[in-house]
């Protein structure tokens, strides 16, 4: 892992489209501006892994015991 030191006003670039700005300091909190194409997500980690996790647990409670899939797959 890179660690970098910045101060309020500064940024950092990653890649060639993706520009990072220490907006704010105030005590043990940072805000940052993020710069990036429409194309590239972001998310804070909590909510990202919150996705995760729910699309996981939803892939689990697909039943493939249904009789749907069943019909559908003795007809092949």
């Amino acid at each position: 892992m890179l660690v970098l030191s910045r101060r309020k006003g500064e940024s950092v670039i990653i890649g060639n489209d993706i520009k990072v700005t220490v907006i704010d300091v105030r005590g043990d909190q940072v805000r940052l501006g993020i710069d990036a194409p429409r194309s590239v997500s972001v998310h804070r980690e909590e909510i990202y892994q919150q996705v995760l996790d729910e699309n996981a647990a939803a892939a689990r409670s697909v039943d493939t015991g249904s009789p749907l899939l069943k019909a559908r797959k003795t007809d092949t």
